[in-house]
């Protein structure tokens, strides 16, 4: 969301020119840092007193005269950069970037302060301000998007503070403790964990400089092996055999039932073996459950090493 207040170009909207010229290169000795030239440029802008910011609180509100807003924005551009700074633990780039949206986040500031409600601007501005520069921060921490709902992005500001409180109490923070505290998943609590952890690193990228190998070539490879292949073949043969015997003790209607709703990859409804039995499709469900206990004790019997809900997790 963009200010529609039409800032004059200033200190918060400097471009990153390059340094002078000079007719010699020799003279031009102190490498030219963008950052140092903003903060001294904002320096220039004097800092208001209580009683000054207050009566141009009260103008701009009645008038909305872009000449009192960037005012007001100049003399808390340093309020900017401080919560900048402190974002910084998050953000280990130019730290421009995260100033820049805070200086955004200080316009609608201004814009929507109220100067009637008896709050400090320094106070309102900094929750404008911090939202901004997190947002920032959050679309492009990572090439894929985190922090994308209220639950991720209080995880991702607090996740880091909050186990550190609990390490100063001797107590582990285990995902689980942490899940509760912040109303989400242990799941989101371990990714999110494992993002602040490390930022993005290239799969073709060399890993190390004099290294022929990239880290494509390290990364575990995700298909199952021979041997595991094998033996699920095997197993599949098993139990594809002892299955067959155990439909020998079924009922024609037990059968049909077996093979189109348990163990084919495309299941009739209920309602349609009913209607083809002609009975409720209740009275199908309950003749599924019968089955599946009867199938169930009937593997744990035969196949004591094979986990008693395979056929569950396998439908």
């Amino acid at each position: 969301m963009k200010s529609s207040i039409p800032v004059e170009p200033g200190p918060s909207t400097i471009e990153e020119e390059g340094p002078p010229e000079t007719k010699d290169p020799k003279a031009q000795v102190i490498p030219y840092d963008p950052l140092q030239r903003y903060l001294t440029e904002i320096n220039r802008y004097p800092l208001l007193n209580p009683q000054e910011e207050k009566e141009l609180l009260f103008q701009y509100h009645k008038t909305q005269d872009t000449e009192l807003a960037y005012k007001l924005i100049t003399a808390n551009l340093r309020l900017v950069v401080k919560i900048a700074m402190d974002f910084q633990r998050y953000w280990m780039q130019n730290l421009l970037d995260l100033i820049q949206e805070g200086n955004i986040g200080l316009m609608q500031a201004i814009k929507k302060f109220d100067p009637f409600r008896g709050i400090k601007l320094s106070y309102y501005a900094s929750f404008w301000i911090k939202a901004y520069i997190l947002k920032f921060i959050m679309d492009n921490w990572k090439l894929v998007k985190i922090g994308t709902t209220q639950a991720q992005r209080k995880l991702f500001y607090n996740l880091k503070k909050e186990k550190g409180r609990l390490l100063a109490m001797g107590i582990d923070p285990a995902p689980k403790l942490l899940s509760e505290k912040f109303s989400v998943t242990e799941r989101e609590v371990i990714e999110m964990d494992q993002r602040l952890g490390e930022w993005e690193l290239s799969l073709d990228a060399p890993i190390s400089e004099n290294s022929g190998e990239d880290h494509k070539a390290f990364l575990p490879d995700k298909e199952p092996s021979p041997e595991a292949l094998l033996s699920r073949r095997e197993l599949g043969e098993i139990l594809k055999s002892k299955l067959d015997y155990f439909q020998k003790e079924l009922t024609p209607r037990e059968k049909e039932i077996f093979n189109k709703r348990i163990l084919t990859e495309d299941p009739l409804t209920l309602q349609e073996l009913g209607d083809h039995f002609g009975v409720s499709r209740e009275r199908i469900r309950q003749l599924e459950e019968k089955l599946l206990t009867k199938v169930k004790a009937y593997l744990e019997k035969e196949l004591p090493d094979l986990k008693a809900d395979y056929l569950y997790e396998s439908r």
